[in-house]
């Protein structure tokens, strides 16, 4: 249910003794929802152990989950969105490094560094993506085909149709360590 090719692989970076990461890895599935365009919109995020023998299978249960529901957005606002509030979980969960499985080729290269984010409602939250993943000892990005994160995309549409039922804004999940 969750998503292949190499986006970014910056390498180890020195990771201060004081910085509290622990030196779990996850892989990390990410999708954003945008029914209309803007519309009401909502983010679906996966973490999956790294350490695990099926972490990078498309359909690895989750170790932990996030779906939440972000009002009238744009698809690559709410897309940007997950990535970040996905990061910020791998951070509270200790991570030392994250590998991102990712449906959108633009976050994925503007992740990269290889193409410019010339929307201004997307800039300050690539700077703010930017700046979690540089205090991860490492990260990768790589784009995967829709196909192979069908459990990022069901946690999103989930959040729309939880709230439109009167449900909560946000559910977060994580499983025992």
């Amino acid at each position: 249910m969750w998503a292949g090719i190499e986006g970014l692989d910056p390498g180890p970076k020195p990771v201060a003794p004081t910085d509290g990461l622990a030196g779990r890895s996850f892989v990390v599935r990410t999708d954003g929802a945008a029914r209309g365009n803007p519309g009401p919109a909502s983010l679906g995020v996966v973490l999956i152990d790294a350490s695990r023998g099926d972490a990078r299978d498309p359909s690895a249960a989750p170790d932990a989950t996030i779906s939440e529901y972000l009002g009238r957005q744009t698809n690559n606002v709410a897309e940007y969105t997950g990535v970040v509030r996905a990061l910020d979980l791998a951070r509270r969960l200790d991570a030392a490094e994250v590998h991102l499985l990712l449906d959108s080729k633009l976050i994925v290269e503007q992740l990269a560094g290889r193409w410019r984010v010339k929307d201004v409602k997307l800039q300050p939250l690539h700077a703010e993506a930017r700046g979690t993943l540089g205090a991860f000892r490492r990260w990768t990005a790589r784009h995967v085909p829709r196909a192979q994160n069908t459990a990022a995309d069901a946690l999103a549409n989930q959040a729309i149709d939880r709230v439109a039922a009167g449900g909560p804004t946000a559910v977060e999940w994580i499983g025992k360590p």
